[in-house]
C-alpha cells in the first residue's frame, strides 16, 4: 500500500469548514508553547478569545488592531484573486504612510475637508507608485512578482529610516521620527476616551467597494479569470497583462490608503515602527479569509483579538507576550498547509508507489 496525493477538489461545504478547522489545529499545536511556558491552555485561551470580548476597552481595541488589517488584507485579497502575488503590501504600506506624512506636515491651517482627502489620494497614490515597478517587470519581463515585491520591502523601510535620520529628524528630542502633522489632518475618534478612529469606518467602506468589484463588476469577472487560468482568459479575449496591471495598482493603493490611515489615525506622525508588520499580517488574514471580502473581515477582527489577547494572557498568567506572534506565525502556515484540501486529497494505492 503507498499514499499518494491526488488533485480532487473538496465539495463547496467544505472550503468555509477549512479555515475553522486551522484554527483549530493552531491552537492544538501551539498549547506545546503554552506549556512549555508553564501555563494551562485552556486558561491560557479563555485569556486569548473569551475575556478580551467581556472589556469594552479591549474591544475597541480589537477593531483598532484590525483596521490596518482589513486594508492590507482586503489588498493582498484581491491582488491574489487577479493572478497577481502581491507580498510588498508592507513597502507599499510605507510608501503610503511616508506620503501621507509629507502631505500632513504641510496642512497647517487648512480644513479638515481638504486635508484628510489630499493625505488619502497621496497615500492612495504612493502605494500605487510603489506597486507600479513590480507589475510592469510582471508584464513586460515576466520576472517573479513574489521577488520583486518583496525586496521592495526592505527598500521601503530603509527610505523610511533615512527620512526619519535625516531630513526629518524631530529637531526637538532628535528622536527618529517626523514632526506632527496638522491637527486638521487627524483622523477624528469615533468612541470618546478610546483610540477607535474614523479610519475604521473608511477600511469597513473599502471591502464593501472592493467585495462590489470582484462580484459585480466586469473588472472583477477579468480579473478572477485571470488568476484562475491565465491562457484561458486570453483566450477568451481578456487583456491579461492590462488585467494585471490593473489589479496590481489598485492592491498597492489600497495598501498605501493604509499606512495613511494608521498615520492620521493613530500615530500623527511617521516613525520606523509605523507598520509593526501589517503588511505581512495582510497576507494572513487574506489567506485564512479564503481571499474574500466577508473572510477578510471576520480574520481581520480574529488576528486583532490574537494580538489583544496575547496582551491579556500575558497579565493573567505571566505567558510571553510574544506568544501570539507564534500564533500568528502557525496560524499563516497552518491555513496554507489546510487550503490545500481544497484542491488536493490523500489516497491509498496498491503496490507501494507514491
Amino acid at each position: 500500500m503507498g499514499l499518494k496525493l491526488e488533485r480532487q477538489a473538496a465539495p463547496v461545504w467544505v472550503q468555509p469548514l477549512l479555515p475553522v478547522l486551522a484554527i483549530v489545529l493552531t491552537f492544538g499545536l501551539t498549547s506545546v508553547f503554552v506549556l512549555l511556558a508553564g501555563a494551562n491552555p485552556l486558561r491560557a485561551y479563555y485569556h486569548f478569545l473569551l475575556e478580551p470580548l467581556s472589556s469594552r476597552v479591549s474591544l475597541l481595541e480589537m477593531l483598532v488592531k484590525a483596521t490596518p488589517l482589513l486594508l492590507t488584507g482586503i489588498a493582498v485579497a484581491f491582488a491574489f484573486r487577479g493572478g497577481f502575488w502581491n507580498i510588498g503590501a508592507e513597502g507599499q504600506f510605507l510608501a503610503g504612510a511616508t506620503a501621507a506624512t509629507a502631505i500632513g506636515m504641510s496642512m497647517h491651517g487648512m480644513p479638515a475637508l481638504v486635508a484628510v482627502p489630499l493625505m488619502a489620494l497621496g497615500g492612495f497614490v504612493a502605494g500605487m507608485a510603489w506597486a507600479f515597478v513590480p507589475a510592469v517587470m510582471k508584464v513586460e519581463l515576466h520576472a517573479d512578482e513574489v521577488v520583486t515585491t518583496l525586496l521592495l520591502n526592505t527598500v521601503a523601510l530603509l527610505c523610511v529610516s533615512a527620512l526619519l535620520n535625516g531630513p526629518w529628524r524631530d529637531p526637538i528630542s532628535q528622536w527618529p521620527q517626523s514632526p506632527e502633522i496638522a491637527s486638521t489632518a487627524i483622523l477624528p475618534k469615533l468612541v470618546p476616551r478610546s483610540r477607535l478612529h474614523l479610519g475604521f469606518l473608511f477600511a469597513v467602506f473599502v471591502v464593501l467597494v472592493v467585495g462590489f468589484i470582484l462580484t459585480q463588476t466586469t473588472l472583477g469577472l477579468r480579473m478572477r479569470a485571470v488568476g484562475l487560468e491565465p491562457k484561458a482568459a486570453r483566450f477568451a479575449g481578456v487583456r491579461v497583462e492590462r488585467t494585471l496591471l490593473v489589479t496590481a495598482l489598485v492592491s498597492g493603493g489600497v495598501a498605501g490608503f493604509a499606512g495613511m490611515v494608521e498615520v492620521a489615525g493613530i500615530h500623527y506622525r511617521l516613525i520606523e515602527a509605523i507598520s509593526g508588520g501589517h503588511g505581512y499580517t495582510g497576507i494572513l488574514v487574506a489567506t485564512l479569509g479564503n481571499l474574500s471580502p466577508l473572510g477578510v473581515v471576520l480574520s481581520a477582527l480574529f488576528v486583532g483579538l490574537i494580538d489583544i489577547g496575547s496582551q491579556t494572557v500575558s497579565r493573567a498568567l505571566g505567558v510571553p507576550v510574544y506568544l501570539g506572534d507564534v500564533i500568528q506565525a502557525t496560524l499563516l502556515l497552518v491555513t496554507l498547509a489546510v487550503l490545500l484540501l481544497q484542491n488536493y486529497r490523500l489516497s491509498w494505492r496498491r503496490g507501494g508507489a507514491l
